[in-house]
């Protein structure tokens, strides 16, 4: 059975879905990747691997359907950069709390984010809370296995959880990202223009780092150089790309699994869910005298 929502009739919808259905919203980004990947690098992610997971997840049983992929995110690190298309924070907030609230209007009381892009987390995090108090939803949120690069070796010695020496900072554009996207849409991908956008200066830092360390700091990503990349892109392969779509889904997969079995109740929020109309006492109204 096919699992996008949109596809389904209204009375459809409305006699399917249940209180233990679970539906996903994949959150990608329009955002600039360098000159080696495309626009589109976050939303395919996002988008072709919920996909995948939501077909995977339905086909072993669980109520899983899937929502349109969200495009226009939050991605004013790269608003420099042309092709850039994006949201501020608010603007954000708002969309993904009246997607809540439509979906607090069907019988389904789960709510998903599956997030491609790293600078719309701390957003979703709050959107998390914010649409459980008002609309009593189920809400989680997760991602993509995108490790940032330590250095850490398989057995085989090639690139293990974690890919190259990009010494954590394979955060935008680098082994992991290009090596995704080669396997998903290779025709999209021009590694003659790959190189290694690691910041030196940074490497041996232990405090102040993308992931890891305990000192956030804000940034754009020009601050590393004009690529807008921070990463080693130059070593990227579809068969790497094709073990991270591999790990991603089956983690996706168990991930559902126990967010279906999550001992989280759906509660009956704090604002109503405006637009909202009770047919159903209409129909019951005789004609009037003329």
């Amino acid at each position: 059975m096919n699992r996008e929502l949109v596809h389904l009739s209204g009375p459809a919808l409305a006699s399917t879905l249940g209180a233990g259905s679970i539906v996903v919203l994949p959150t990608g980004a329009i955002e600039h990747h360098g000159p080696h990947l495309p626009l589109s690098t976050d939303w395919l992610m996002a988008d072709l691997i919920s996909a995948a997971i939501v077909d995977e997840a339905a086909s072993a049983g669980q109520d899983v359907w899937i929502l349109p992929a969200l495009a226009y995110t939050k991605s004013d690190e790269h608003f420099w950069a042309p092709g850039t298309v994006w949201l501020n924070a608010t603007t954000l907030l708002d969309t993904v709390v009246d997607i809540g609230r439509s979906i607090a209007a069907t019988p389904a009381k789960t709510l998903v984010f599956y997030n491609g892009h790293g600078g719309n987390i701390a957003l979703l995090q709050v959107a998390l809370r914010e649409i459980r108090r008002r609309f009593g939803l189920r809400t989680f949120l997760m991602g993509p296995t995108i490790p940032s690069g330590d250095g850490v070796r398989g057995a085989d010695g090639g690139p293990g959880l974690s890919g190259p020496d990009e010494h954590g900072f394979g955060v935008h554009g680098g082994h992991s990202e290009t090596s995704m996207i080669l396997h998903l849409r290779p025709d999209l991908v021009d590694l003659s223009r790959a190189s290694r956008w690691v910041p030196p200066h940074m490497e041996s830092l232990q405090h102040v780092k993308f992931n890891g360390g305990p000192v956030h700091f804000g940034w754009l990503s020009n601050d590393f150089g004009p690529a807008g990349v921070v990463g080693d892109a130059s070593g990227a392969t579809a068969a790497w790309g094709a073990t991270l779509f591999r790990r991603s889904v089956d983690a996706g997969v168990a991930a559902l699994a126990e967010i279906a079995a999550f001992d989280h109740p759906a509660l009956p929020g704090t604002e109503p869910l405006h637009g909202v109309v009770d047919t159903a006492p209409l129909l019951d109204v005789p004609p009037s005298s003329p």
